[in-house]
């Protein structure tokens, strides 16, 4: 278990805005490995730890055939242990595994499981296949043994099959990264075909001749919503990569307070933020308090025991003449969540929530 714990800190989510999914940092390599299908349409992406902490990462190399990508991330700070990848271990069935990620975009998780086959063919390639949970947002996360070894990369689960879980084998991996050194700071693409690395937009392989569709190495557009919501967050000095986290929803950190932003009830955008849990004393002067306290367009509440500072607004407010001044309202929000969070724990004893930067209060 020492070993699981060394390698938790060189395994992060991926937030993007079509999605999430997970990634590990390979220190024999220098990059961070995950699925191709995890940052697809994206050049740059943001990636978490478990303190919270999101740094920018490029997306160096795309392979779409063997779903495999690498990422750069100049902030990162360097994890201390990683997955080993130069190993002479072999798979075999009925060998245990370990599956880490963020399945449904949910904090660090492990299961553990057992090889039903080392080599399943499926579309021509073999895959691990393995009885292990694997879900929605394990996707790119490495698959390991006890002793910390890579065995492959989570790819894939059968939405209609139980126990029945899939990963991209290590001698694959090790083919990928055999290029490593070819690469630049810009997006190469790794040929479906060929494998050859074609290092500028094209619409075919020089190599194989195989059409390359170019928008791989295109920035997917955003919606003309999600633009004006990130405006707000430009507004708090945020890059915007860095909040995303799926579809039309933002997460972030001002201060010590959490910030969401997503569509509520297909009709409405949602701004909130869990400022602080309910203390065991002075209850009635913080019922009072936020009876009482004028905070404009946004409102204070109580539920499932924490304090919440929240905004709601029809979406088509956006594209009407408030549209400057709900962008104002969305970039308030944050900054006196940051204030009153503190404010609660200074005067009323409250403590911070589970989703607060505690570090930074």
């Amino acid at each position: 278990m020492s070993t699981l714990q060394n390698l938790e800190n060189s395994v992060y989510k991926i937030n993007t805005a079509f999605g999430y999914g997970t990634g590990f940092y390979s220190s024999q390599n220098q990059v961070i490995i995950t699925n191709f299908h995890v940052i697809s349409g994206c050049q740059s992406v943001s990636i978490e730890d478990g303190e919270k902490n999101r740094f920018l990462a490029k997306v160096i190399y795309a392979n779409p055939g063997k779903d495999i990508a690498f990422l750069k991330a100049e902030q990162l700070p360097i994890p201390m242990q990683s997955v080993t990848t130069n190993h002479d271990t072999k798979v075999s069935t009925r060998d245990k595994l370990l599956v880490i990620g963020f399945p449904y975009g949910m904090p660090f998780t492990v299961t553990e499981g057992t090889v039903s086959n080392p080599q399943q063919v499926i579309g021509g390639n073999d895959y691990i296949q393995t009885d292990a949970a694997i879900n929605p947002g394990n996707s790119g996360g490495p698959v390991i043994n006890e002793k910390g070894e890579l065995l492959g990369i989570v790819t894939s689960k059968f939405s209609d099959a139980d126990n029945m879980g899939f990963a991209i084998p290590i001698e694959r991996v090790r083919e990928e990264l055999e290029i490593i050194d070819q690469l630049s700071e810009d997006l190469t693409i790794g040929c479906p075909s060929c494998n050859s690395l074609i290092f500028e937009k094209v619409s075919y392989c020089h190599n194989c001749g195989n059409d390359i569709e170019e928008n791989l190495f295109e920035q997917s557009p955003i919606s003309d919503f999600s633009k004006k919501v990130e405006k707000a967050i430009q507004n708090l000095k945020i890059d915007p990569v860095l909040a995303r986290t799926g579809s039309e929803y933002w997460k972030f950190h001002l201060g010590s307070a959490e910030i969401r932003m997503f569509v509520y009830d297909n009709n409405y955008l949602f701004a909130t933020s869990p400022l602080n849990e309910l203390p065991r004393k002075n209850l009635a002067e913080i019922y009072e308090y936020i009876m009482r306290t004028d905070t404009g367009e946004h409102r204070l509440s109580i539920s499932d025991n924490q304090i919440f500072l929240s905004y709601r607004v029809h979406i088509s407010d956006l594209y009407s003449s408030y549209e400057d001044q709900v962008i104002k309202n969305l970039a308030q929000l944050a900054q006196k969540a940051d204030e009153l969070d503190n404010r609660f724990i200074c005067d009323f004893g409250a403590n911070m929530t589970k989703f607060s930067k505690h570090h930074e209060a």
